[in-house]
């Protein structure tokens, strides 16, 4: 299992950093998948991507404390609403698809609100 876990996790990053570049695809979630492999593999690995400059803070915010960024919570916010704004601009929907999206949209807006700030 551990080199399953492994092979998950070198994937997991793969795709974190094809996030990076591409702005439909997020990096955290797969960072955060990453390192969850890596405690389960390769403790340099998991040590590597909890000390990364850049990623590391919110990985260790987010396992220490479940927390979320203040920025991170508006970019959230700001993303959704443009998100939003397109697919009701560019499709045409109906009021029961919509609805859908606006309740999915929320109930993704009020959990990453009710995390605590990092």
């Amino acid at each position: 299992m551990r080199t399953v876990f492994l092979a998950a996790g070198l994937g997991f990053v793969g795709l974190g950093f094809v996030g990076l570049l591409l702005p439909v695809l997020p990096t955290t979630p797969f960072l955060l998948l990453a390192v969850g492999c890596f405690s389960r593999s390769s403790e340099r690995l998991e040590n590597w991507l909890l000390n990364h400059p850049n990623f590391g803070p919110t990985l260790r915010g987010w396992r220490e404390r479940g927390a979320i960024p203040a920025r991170a919570k508006l970019a959230a916010l700001a993303g959704m609403a443009v998100g939003f704004t397109l697919f009701l601009v560019g499709s045409e929907p109906g009021p029961l698809a919509i609805a859908a999206v606006a309740l999915l949209m929320a109930s993704g807006l009020a959990y990453v609100f009710t995390r605590p700030s990092a």
